[in-house]
């Protein structure tokens, strides 16, 4: 049985979630979160088995969190509970399905090809540790458009980016770049909904030495705000730099739903 989660759900949840990943996993850290924010889904056997959350854009939805416990694994309970979101989206007349899966997690991407997922695009996850500089020269302002880049990572999660997400961002100082016409360098700069002390950037990359001129400066940026963590999303591979460091690598998936 797949139902609405219940925050009593949360203790056989994080019983199966310790060890997800080889750094173990982050449900503990967003379980709050993800309850209050709504369609947060378990499946069921005697308890809860599987876990499965669904954010709704205008345009989209968003499915992340997937996680069945491994004596209940290879059983199609991972496919219905997507199906179960997919089928909230299709009744908001949604028009397509997203969700992130790890480049070297075969059998999540095997099941999301199942279920007519194709890869939409790769993306790349770094570290970067703050540090004192200021040697970076950037500029602050809205030099970037919805049709050219329609989505940001906030929280993890690919977001549409419509007309006054952009004038919110470029009015917060939140967009920075480096350069000019096609050679420039792009960032999107957004504190995680979910981990304390963390910044996500968005980076857009553009020529090498406008793309190490945007490094520099979210080093420093980190250093003055007193990040404890940088987070770079991008669809680049970055050019070697002390502090920065490859952690993964992500299909971003896509489902056409009408």
């Amino acid at each position: 049985m797949i139902r609405e989660a219940r925050y009593s759900d949360k203790f056989h949840i994080l019983k199966f979630c310790k060890n997800t990943f080889s750094w173990g996993d982050y449900i503990d850290d967003v379980w709050d979160s993800w309850f209050s924010e709504g369609f947060l889904f378990v499946a069921v056997s005697k308890f809860p088995v599987g876990l499965c959350h669904g954010v709704f854009f205008k345009d989209h939805v968003w499915i992340e969190g997937i996680r069945i416990s491994p004596d209940f694994r290879r059983k199609g309970i991972a496919s219905k509970m997507v199906q179960k979101i997919e089928s909230i989206a299709f009744d908001k007349k949604i028009e397509s399905s997203f969700m992130l899966i790890d480049t070297k997690n075969k059998p999540s991407i095997l099941m999301a090809k199942t279920l007519d997922y194709k890869i939409f695009q790769t993306w790349k996850f770094y570290s970067l540790s703050p540090k004192k500089n200021n040697t970076f020269k950037i500029f602050f302002g809205n030099v970037i458009g919805i049709n050219e880049f329609p989505h940001y990572v906030k929280s993890w999660r690919w977001v549409p980016l419509d007309q006054n997400k952009l004038n919110s961002l470029q009015s917060n100082n939140q967009i920075i770049y480096s350069g000019k016409d096609e050679n420039k360098a792009i960032v999107i700069l957004e504190d995680s909904e979910h981990f304390p002390n963390t910044l996500i950037a968005t980076l857009y990359s553009g020529s090498p030495e406008n793309t190490f001129n945007v490094i520099l400066f979210l080093q420093n940026y980190g250093t003055e705000k007193k990040y404890q963590r940088l987070q770079i999303l991008t669809k680049e591979t970055l050019p070697n730099f002390e502090g920065l460091e490859h952690k993964l690598s992500f299909h971003l998936m896509q489902k056409l739903l009408s």
